[in-house]
């Protein structure tokens, strides 16, 4: 109820019956929504301006309120018309711009002590529930993005997780982080190329005289040649530590021939 009680004080002169003190709530809750009220009456004026307090004849007719709005980040017009009908206020908001219309219907006596106006502590009941009312039924609801912008966005970000898992994807031909390029260290000679052979261990870079002929570049695991290779050669036929090129697969059993092992029909028919 943070700001009723200021307004209801500033406006305490022009209460004089209950449907006032019913109206001076309602603007109470549309300026706690971000509504400014700028006027009176259905014409716009040369005085209008955004105020979050009521203006001097809001309560001139007590049979017909006319109050104008502008929301705090538009300019959006917002009409709020209220109507007295024996003991029930109608009130009706509509937007200048689409022409929509809310309603509501509020019971005066279910929210107003009538003989309590002139005492803020008292005269309004059920405050918080008016205050809802208020709010689902006559304030236009916040405007949700179109149905059609998040499923294109559903369907755009289900595309990527797709792309990104595929394996079989060919990759773009223009990536978006392309390699870095190879800078050559300023510290090497320039005219070294193959220098680094004549090391047996070589260097971090590369190079040396100690080859692997399993897996070039990376040192072997786990096959010794001097422990003999099964069915091919005895352990010690090789030297501990000596340069081995293994010949044949490295194993028990030699794989089978594929149809690529045959030899196609007259192969041996130099006539074809």
């Amino acid at each position: 109820m943070a700001g009723l009680e200021a307004l209801y004080t500033c406006v305490a002169d022009k209460i004089e019956c209950p449907q006032d003190a019913v109206v001076c709530f309602v603007h109470w809750v549309m300026i706690k929504n971000g509504y400014r009220c700028i006027g009176s009456g259905f014409e716009p004026s040369s005085r209008d301006k955004k105020s979050e307090l009521l203006p001097a004849d809001w309560s001139s007719n007590k049979e017909l309120y006319s109050l104008r709005y502008r929301t705090s980040d538009t300019d959006t017009v917002m009409v709020l018309k209220v109507i007295a009908v024996d003991s029930t206020l109608i009130f009706n908001l509509m937007n200048s711009g689409t022409n929509q219309v809310s309603y509501l219907m509020v019971n005066i006596s279910d929210h107003v002590n009538a003989d309590q106006l002139h005492t803020f502590d008292s005269v309004f009941r059920d405050a918080d529930d008016l205050s809802e009312k208020v709010k689902s039924q006559l304030l236009p609801r916040p405007e949700k993005a179109p149905e059609r912008s998040r499923r294109e966005e559903g369907e755009s970000s289900q595309r990527r997780r797709e792309e990104d898992g595929d394996p079989l994807r060919l990759p773009c031909r223009h990536p978006r982080h392309g390699p870095q390029p190879h800078w050559p260290d300023p510290l090497n000679p320039p005219f070294a190329a193959g220098g680094a052979d004549l090391d047996p261990f070589g260097s971090v870079g590369g190079g040396g005289m100690i080859m692997d002929p399993l897996r070039s570049g990376y040192p072997r695991s786990g096959f010794d040649p001097s422990s003999g290779i099964p069915d091919i050669l005895p352990p010690g036929a090789v030297p501990p530590g000596a340069r081995f090129d293994p010949f044949g697969p490295v194993g028990r059993h030699r794989p089978g021939p594929d149809p690529d092992h045959m030899p196609p029909p007259g192969y041996d028919d130099m006539f074809m």
